[in-house]
């Protein structure tokens, strides 16, 4: 114990005196623990768990029901958020009345409406779409939901309460806003803000004044008072007739039951895992050369020290406890201010700019691991300089003569060995889970790390044909292979971790992007309204007219069953292409004529035309028709029924599963724009009732932009008042990755340069002699520039190179698990082959241009001016 208290007062003593080494590991260590532990403390304030976000969610209430949109028996999970049912439970639930809720809770319940919905409102650039909620907010009931910032709480059904960020988008305090379909104003005379969701747009008013849903159908939501608790028991009960419950006493004493969970965070902990392993990786091969340069500047002390008898243990402790005040210091200092920084930014409320903030939550399990994980990456990176403080041949320096420590070239079989079993569990990961692959990286990694000096030395020798600048660069960062291939090392994981990511994101997105498939052209406009008699739809279709005119309008079709319910067309996939099972489209099939083709077609066919008046579906995916007929499996969405009646889907009434058509091939302009167009005569025989409630505006003729197709929709709910309308303009796929790639190359550049200046700097303190020695015989600055920047080039060059291989085997085996999900028998690779777009880009500014720009860099901010030593003797 004295040992180590008195290497703890050297080491100390040392790293106050080499300030700038000791304050570059210290951030190296530090940086990555204030960041982590900043984030963890702002996540888990900004996570409302069930018992915190009470108050917000019930008020004082005891409970809040929600109506599920299934008939029968519901699971869910304990905030009544997330719910499943069978199949037996799949048919469109019936309106339930605030007395049949009342029979199963039991005499003495007080109910307050408290719907939940969207409304549409006149903002300053057109009309827009936004939450809403039907709430009494004067009620005691509903005290805390809401914080009241300025005005006062609505008192009638004219008047409306609004969040702020509403503020400036069309609605002003005391002034009135235009809100539902029918434009309706109504007064804003509050601003309040909710508890939690601190940018949320909403509007709130009194029950039955925003939302015109069918009373008691989803959306109905009710707050209840009851006269004792509502246990587990109750909220099975309920669960049974399709009712779902938030219950103040079941979140505040959970009891034993199997609630529902979210998916996808079994993984988790082993995902924490390896970005623990990666931050001390990176960490442990950034800051170990720094100590080796401290090494080598207290080597004359350490000789000392071995000369009055101190023993290589206690060597290597002076070294060790370097590391120990180091990472020690940073990682404290970092718990400290990130905590600190973090904390702040909850008690100021910059919360705001996640959207969600709730009580200050330090988790200081996590946090005290990261510490630990900073203070003993530090230790970590002290070892190997402490190993080889014990084997310097103390004679030698201090006789002032180079030390013949010998320079290991790694652990070369130790490393093909990893990199063997990291290549071959690469290959068995790619049927699990993504995490498992780069879990299988990580191995890679390490038998990369284990084959750095052995790589430094063999990519030395092949510069012996450069020119001289370059020659002395590549000699000497293979005399220093040490140094050398732990500043490779370090690029090398940080360029195969980003590229790594960069082709597994790009690739996904490539992926979503493919399995994108509209049923209309892009810039096409879809107006239906399923649930009009023929005479209001007749002025609905005159309206449009009148609203675009000289514009063409195509009509089409919906379908409905006997007792009047809307019916949504599926297409059945083909045995021989099981994974179309996938592959979804957006938008019901289309059911029309020619002009209807035509539109959908792209361009005039006679052949398909000619088959779609015989009554056979035209289809423009062959892998949807099989001996010429196509499947559709037609899907209930809405059953038209009077308030109360109930719905009951008996052989007599139901549907068929399956509809078999006959059908032909065809060829689309677009073909990620039509998927088939089925003829009104087939679905008609096969039972269902077709009627003209859809109408198409061809992007040919009239192209209307988003805010065009919602104002469209408020003019024509004016002429149809109460009408189900949908209005939407067939935007194409949506996406943009170029924000995620310039994240992954910010990165990139960060890592990259980071570690190569770090070893650049420490390699040009040590060619000092040389440089020296370049200027004695008339070297001129512009050389001695150019040996500089060869260090930085080779460092970063030999990294990205091997660190682009190894990212680019990860990430393209990455793809597999995130586009295919497949178990069972084991193959070499799972069914289906993945979407892999590597981003080309990318991949050419972290090969080529980090390699440049670090030697550039290198090259320009060196210091080129050299003092000649004096000679003696």
């Amino acid at each position: 114990m004295s040992a180590l208290l008195a290497a703890l007062r050297i080491s100390r003593r040392d790293a106050l005196r080499a300030g700038g080494r000791s304050a570059l590991i210290m951030l190296m260590i530090g940086l990555p623990v204030l960041v982590i532990t900043g984030f963890l403390t702002l996540v888990e304030t900004a996570d409302i768990n069930p018992r915190e976000g009470l108050t917000a969610d019930l008020g004082t209430a005891d409970a809040l029901i929600r109506i599920a949109s299934v008939q029968g028996e519901v699971r869910q999970d304990i905030r009544g958020r997330m719910w499943s049912s069978n199949e037996a439970s799949s048919g469109p639930a019936r309106p339930r009345t605030q007395a049949e809720v009342g029979d199963l809770l039991g005499p003495g319940v007080r109910f307050l409406p408290a719907n939940e919905g969207s409304v549409d409102y006149l903002a300053a650039d057109g009309r827009d779409h936004v939450s809403a909620r039907e709430v009494d907010l004067r009620d005691p009931l509903t005290a805390g939901m809401y914080r009241l910032v300025e005005g006062r709480f609505p008192a009638s059904a004219q008047e409306i309460a609004v969040t702020p960020e509403l503020l400036g988008r069309g609605a002003r305090l005391g002034a009135p806003l235009e809100v539902t379909r029918d434009r309706k104003p109504m007064r804003v005379v509050g601003v309040i803000e909710h508890p939690h969701r601190t940018r949320a747009t909403e509007i709130v008013g009194l029950p039955g004044t925003l939302l015109f849903a069918q009373p008691g159908t989803q959306g109905t939501n009710w707050l209840v008072d009851t006269p004792g608790p509502v246990t587990g028991a109750v909220v099975q009960r309920l669960n049974a007739v399709g009712l779902l419950v938030q219950s103040r006493a079941v979140i505040e004493n959970p009891p034993d039951r199997d609630w529902l969970t979210p998916s996808g965070n079994e993984n988790r902990p082993v995902a924490i895992g390896l970005a623990g392993v990666m931050i001390v990786l990176e960490v442990v091969l950034l800051a170990g050369p720094a100590f080796a340069v401290g090494l080598r500047r207290r080597r004359r002390e350490l000789a000392l020290i071995a000369a009055q008898g101190g023993s290589p243990r206690q060597l290597r402790l002076i070294v060790l406890a370097d590391g120990i005040v180091l990472g020690g210091g940073a990682a404290a200092l970092g718990l400290v201010l990130g905590v600190g920084l973090a904390s702040l930014s909850a008690a100021l409320e910059a919360g705001r700019l996640i959207g969600t903030i709730g009580p200050l939550e330090i988790p200081w399990l996590p946090i005290v691991g990261v510490t630990l994980l900073g203070a003993g990456s530090g230790v970590v990176a002290a070892l190997v300089p402490a190993v080889q403080a014990a084997r310097q041949d103390v004679a030698a320096v201090l006789g002032e003569r180079r030390s013949m420590v010998r320079d290991r070239v790694g652990r070369p079989v130790l490393g093909l060995i990893l990199l063997a079993a990291g290549v071959a569990a690469t290959v068995l990961s790619i049927r699990y889970d993504v995490v498992w692959v780069f879990a299988a990286a990580v191995l890679t990694q390490f038998g990369l790390v284990a084959l750095a000096p052995r790589l430094v030395r063999s990519a030395a020798a092949l510069a012996a044909r450069l020119p001289l600048p370059f020659r002395l660069a590549a000699r000497d960062a293979s005399r220093h292979r040490g140094r050398t291939a732990s500043a490779v090392a370090a690029v090398m994981t940080a360029t195969a971790t980003v590229v790594a990511a960069g082709i597994a994101v790009n690739s996904n997105f490539a992926q979503n992007r493919d399995a994108f498939q509209a049923v209309v052209p892009a810039g096409s406009t879809t107006i239906e309204a399923g649930d009009l008699d023929d005479d209001r739809w007749a002025t609905l279709r005159a309206t449009v007219g009148r609203v675009l005119p000289g514009v063409p309008l195509v009509e089409a079709a919906v379908l409905k069953d006997t007792r009047g319910a809307s019916v949504w067309m599926e297409i059945r996939p083909t045995a021989e292409n099981a994974e179309n099972e996938r592959r979804r489209f957006y938008g019901n099939l289309p059911i029309g004529d020619e002009r209807l083709l035509t539109l959908v077609q792209g361009r005039r066919d006679p052949v398909a035309a000619a088959a779609l008046a015989s009554g056979k579906a035209v289809v423009f995916d062959p892998r949807l028709v099989r001996d010429g007929k196509l499947t559709l499996n037609p899907v209930v969405t809405a059953t038209a029924v009077p308030l109360g009646e109930a719905v009951v889907f008996d052989d007599e009434t139901a549907i068929p599963r399956n509809i078999v058509v006959p059908a032909v091939l065809a060829r689309a302009a677009d073909p990620r724009h039509a998927v088939a167009v089925l003829p009104i005569a087939a679905v008609r025989n096969a039972g269902l009732k077709t009627e003209p409630r859809v109408l198409y505006v061809d992007p040919a003729a009239r192209r209307l932009t988003e805010r065009q197709g919602v104002t469209l929709e408020w003019e024509l709910a004016a002429v149809v008042p109460g009408a189900d309308l949908y209005v939407a303009v067939e935007r194409g796929f949506q996406g943009d990755i170029v924000p995620e790639m310039w994240l992954l190359l910010g990165a990139a550049v960060i890592l990259v340069l980071g570690g190569t200046f770090v070893a650049t700097g420490l390699a040009a303190a040590d060619m000092r002699p040389d440089l020296t020695t370049m200027a004695a015989v008339g070297a001129p600055p512009g050389t001695r520039r150019l040996v500089v920047a060869g260090q930085a080039g080779f460092i970063a060059g030999l990294g990205v190179l091997i660190g682009a291989v190894a990212g680019a085997v990860t990430g393209v085996a990455a793809t597999w698990p995130m586009a295919v999900r497949t178990h069972g028998v084991f193959s070499f690779l799972p069914p289906g082959v993945p979407t892999v777009e590597i981003p080309w880009l990318l991949l050419a500014a972290v090969v080529i241009g980090l390699p440049v720009l670090a030697a550039l860099l290198a090259g320009v901010f060196t210091r080129a001016r050299v003092t000649l030593t004096r000679r003696t003797g």
